[in-house]
């Protein structure tokens, strides 16, 4: 069987990759820290990252997914390490502008967010935000696909005694009642 050559993707293929996944990778990073700064950070270590790897990419067309599963690692090791809580200590209490509407909604969605264990906010960034499967989340976050069904059915019951008339859209979990009609 003769051998099967290969060749890794090219440095222009990468920078092709960094601006089409890089609007996806900071919107994930953003709803996984809260924060636009850290959110940044955690982009350009990531695909630091990747591109570290780059070399042993065969697949160009598999590169987003590869690139978002190093955000959510990253992001968990960010966590382990540091102990970061999405807090940044200032002197003064930063002031809130009043805004109604959409964009409120949006914020207080992404304040109950930040309140969700570390593994719940990844699960629901990944299967709603990204609009990810059931099994694909369970590849990118390394878990079953049970634990990715009780962690987004518990994070969907904290945010919907978060923010009720902001969630009350918000599928509700299947039930094995549901199932056998």
């Amino acid at each position: 069987m003769p051998a099967r050559t290969s060749r890794a993707p090219s440095d222009h293929e990468f920078s092709d990759l960094v601006v089409a996944a890089w609007p996806s990778l900071y919107r994930t990073a953003y709803l996984l820290l809260g924060d636009h700064g850290q959110a940044e950070d955690l982009v350009q270590t990531a695909l630091a990252r990747t591109y570290a790897r780059w070399g042993s990419v065969r697949d160009v067309a598999a590169a987003p997914a590869y690139a978002r599963r190093v955000v959510v690692t990253t992001a968990t090791t960010w966590y382990r390490r540091r102990g970061f809580r999405g807090e940044s200590p200032t002197d003064e209490l930063p002031e809130r502008a009043h805004v109604d509407g959409p964009v409120e909604e949006r914020l207080d969605l992404v304040a109950a967010l930040a309140t969700l264990p570390r593994r719940q906010r990844a699960v629901v960034v990944l299967r709603f935000y990204e609009d990810l499967s059931v099994r694909e989340t369970a590849e990118v976050l390394g878990i079953s696909e049970g634990t990715v069904k009780s962690q987004t059915s518990h994070a969907l019951d904290k945010l919907r005694a978060a923010l009720p008339a902001a969630l009350a859209s918000l599928p509700t979990p299947a039930t094995p009642e549901d199932s056998r009609a």
